[in-house]
């Protein structure tokens, strides 16, 4: 039997049910109107869905660029002998 890591665990066997809280009803509304409707055909879940894993990975990229600038900021000591 293959082994499953984390992840794949999380993304095949672990489905949530979200609510919306404080989110307004025009807000819904519009986005399912120019957003799930004729992209996702309706599907409100693959949309939040893809919605997630962009930002997600949009994260990873700007974390990937920002992080060796920070590390070439740090001031490196010089010991003197």
């Amino acid at each position: 039997m293959k082994k499953k890591n984390a992840r794949s665990i999380a993304e095949d066997d672990l489905l949530l049910d979200l609510a919306h809280h404080n989110v307004p009803a025009s807000l819904l509304i519009e986005f399912s109107e120019k957003i799930v409707i004729p992209c996702f055909g309706g599907n409100l879940s693959a949309a939040v869905s893809e919605l997630f894993q962009k930002a997600l990975s949009e994260q990873d990229f700007v974390l990937s660029h920002i992080n060796p600038i920070r590390e070439n900021e740090i001031p490196q000591l010089q010991i003197e002998t």
